[in-house]
C-alpha cells in the first residue's frame, strides 16, 4: 500500500486509513475481524474518537498484541482543560495503551470557540502537557467551517488538520494547499460524504488525487470494505474517461441538495443549528446509527420542528439547498 508522511509530524501513514464511526453498529467480534484484515492488507492508520461510543474500547481489545503495527488516532470535543486531562486518560483505558500518536481537538466550530480552546483554562494546554508527558505524540485539530481553517492556518500550532473533502465537498482545497506549505499533515473525513456518494472508490481516488492529503480515513464495519478500500491505495489515481463521466455524474446529483455544513446559512432566525440537523439526520438515514443520531439531536437546544419556514438561511446558502424542505424532513424523521 502506498504510505504518505503525515505532514511534519514524521509518522508514515497508508494513504487509506481506518475511520473509527460505523464499528458502533457492530459487536467486538467483528472488530477484530477488521482489525485483523487491516493487519494483512497494510493498512496502519486508525483514527476513532471519544465521541465513538464504544468504538476506542472496541479497538483497544482487537489491537491486542498488534498494537506495534498500528499508527493510533484520537480526539476529543472537549473544550477545557480539566475534562480534555481525562478525555486523555479515557482514551488510553480504553485504547489499552500507554501512547496515542496522534490526539486532535474534535469539531472546533468558530472563533469563539477556538480562542476558548486555546485560552488558559482550554483543552490545548491539556493536550501539551499531555505531549509533554509522553502520553500523545502529536496535536491536530478537526473543523468543518473552511472559512475559520483559513483564517487560522498560517498561525496555529497544529500538526494535522482533520476536514471534510470528496467528489462533492471541494471547498477546502485551497485550505490544503496552504496547510501543505505549512508542512501540516491532512486527514480526510467524511469520504462518501456520510454516505451520501454510492461509489466510495471513486470518492477515495479523487481525493487521493490531491498531493497535500496524507490519509482518507473511509468508515468500514465489514471485513470486504477494508480489502476494497486497501486497493484504492496504489498510486494509480487517474481517472478514466469512465471515471470521469461517473464522477460528473454524483456531482450534479448531489450538487443542488448536499449539505457542506459551511454554515453560511447561520444565525437561523429561530436559534436552529441547521448543519447539525442535517448531521443527524445523515447519521439516521444513511449510516444507520440510530442510538448515537437520536442522542445527537436530542442535545440539539433548538429542534427542526422550530422552522417558520421565513427562508432567510436559504437567501444566505451558496450552494441554493432547499432548506425548508430538508428541515422538514429532519423534523419528520426525528418526531420534533
Amino acid at each position: 500500500m502506498e504510505k504518505r508522511q503525515l505532514g511534519k509530524t514524521g509518522l508514515e501513514v497508508t494513504s487509506v486509513g481506518f475511520g473509527g464511526i460505523p464499528i458502533q453498529r457492530v459487536d467486538q467480534d467483528q472488530v477484530i475481524k477488521i482489525v485483523a484484515e487491516m493487519e494483512r492488507v497494510g493498512i496502519n492508520f486508525i483514527d476513532t474518537a471519544r465521541g465513538y461510543t464504544v468504538s476506542e474500547g472496541f479497538l483497544g481489545n482487537a489491537l491486542k498484541g498488534k498494537r506495534d503495527k498500528f499508527i493510533l488516532a484520537t480526539k476529543s470535543m472537549a473544550k477545557d482543560y480539566e475534562a480534555m486531562k481525562e478525555e486523555v486518560e479515557t482514551s488510553l483505558k480504553n485504547l489499552q495503551t500507554d501512547y496515542i500518536e496522534l490526539y486532535q481537538l474534535h469539531l472546533v466550530k468558530d472563533m469563539d470557540d477556538y480562542n476558548h480552546v486555546m485560552g488558559p483554562n482550554g483543552a490545548y494546554r491539556a493536550l501539551v502537557e499531555a505531549k509533554e508527558a509522553g502520553k500523545i505524540g502529536h496535536i491536530g485539530i478537526t473543523a468543518h467551517s473552511v472559512d475559520l481553517m483559513m483564517a487560522l492556518v498560517d498561525d496555529m500550532p497544529f500538526e494535522t488538520i482533520q476536514f471534510p473533502y470528496n467528489l462533492v465537498e471541494r471547498q477546502a482545497e485551497e485550505l490544503f494547499e496552504k496547510a501543505g506549505k505549512r508542512g501540516i499533515g491532512i486527514i480526510c473525513m467524511k469520504p462518501i460524504a456520510g454516505g451520501a456518494i454510492t461509489n466510495g472508490t471513486l470518492s477515495i481516488k479523487y481525493i487521493l488525487q490531491n498531493k497535500n492529503v496524507s490519509a482518507v480515513i473511509p468508515g468500514m464495519e465489514k471485513v470486504d470494505e477494508v480489502y476494497q478500500n486497501a486497493q484504492v491505495a496504489n498510486g494509480n489515481y487517474v481517472f478514466t474517461e469512465k471515471e470521469k463521466t461517473e464522477a460528473d455524474k454524483i456531482v450534479e446529483e448531489l450538487h443542488g441538495n448536499f449539505c457542506r455544513r459551511c454554515g453560511y446559512c447561520l444565525p437561523c432566525t429561530q436559534g436552529i443549528n441547521i448543519p447539525s440537523m442535517f448531521i443527524a439526520e445523515g447519521y439516521l438515514t444513511r449510516y444507520k446509527m440510530t442510538e448515537y443520531a437520536t442522542k445527537y439531536y436530542a442535545k440539539q437546544a433548538v429542534k427542526a420542528g422550530a422552522c417558520i419556514e421565513c427562508g432567510e438561511c436559504m437567501s444566505k446558502c451558496p450552494y441554493h439547498l432547499p432548506i425548508i424542505e430538508k428541515m422538514k424532513q429532519v423534523k419528520e424523521v426525528f418526531g420534533e
